[in-house]
């Protein structure tokens, strides 16, 4: 049986482009797709790392309830794909449970590598204010996990430009599309 994850972040939720297409061609490639969903986080977190780790704790905490029923010994192939704070808790829950995991880390925080789940490919704006790019450059390979840029793009992986976006978009979807078939 082939489950693939999706991870939200705070306020990008599986809806939106990255975790709704990524889920499609996980789909697509024969996967069930189940969601994670969070709430209750604390305020103004972005430049306070022990709220972070707070908020992490409390989205581990809550996937625990999310997928309590799920029976991962019987899976063939388990794919998290995150974003943002959910890239740390995908990592943590994936430790805490022993799995064997692949990941697609979108806009990870610096704390997903601190317990960085193998194989994995990231993808990263080089103007995103939760993560800088040199640090993270460095955390990716060091764990040997590509790290796909995107120019001037935030958070969100976005421009402001949205013909550029939405090509952004597809490229992004197209490396998605290569490591969900890899298997």
């Amino acid at each position: 049986m082939k489950t693939a994850v999706l991870f939200p972040g705070i306020g990008y939720h599986c809806d939106k482009p990255l975790l709704y297409y990524a889920g499609k061609l996980a789909r697509a490639a024969g996967y069930e797709v189940l969601s994670v969903s969070y709430t209750g986080f604390p305020k103004n977190i972005r430049n306070d790392r022990e709220k972070i780790r707070e908020a992490i704790a409390l989205a581990v905490e809550q996937t625990e309830q999310n997928l309590m029923d799920r029976k991962w010994q019987d899976e063939t192939d388990i794919l998290f794909i995150s974003k943002s704070i959910g890239t740390a808790a995908a990592s943590q829950y994936a430790m805490d449970k022993g799995l064997s995991v692949r990941s697609i880390l979108f806009t990870p925080l610096p704390e997903a590598f601190e317990k960085a789940v193998l194989p994995a490919i990231a993808f990263h704006g080089t103007a995103d204010p939760w993560a800088e790019t040199g640090a993270l450059a460095d955390a990716c390979q060091q764990k040997q996990i590509p790290l796909y840029r995107v120019e001037g793009a935030n958070h969100s992986l976005e421009t402001g430009d949205v013909m550029r976006d939405l090509q952004n978009l597809q490229e992004t979807m197209k490396r998605v599309r290569r490591f969900i078939e890899e298997k």
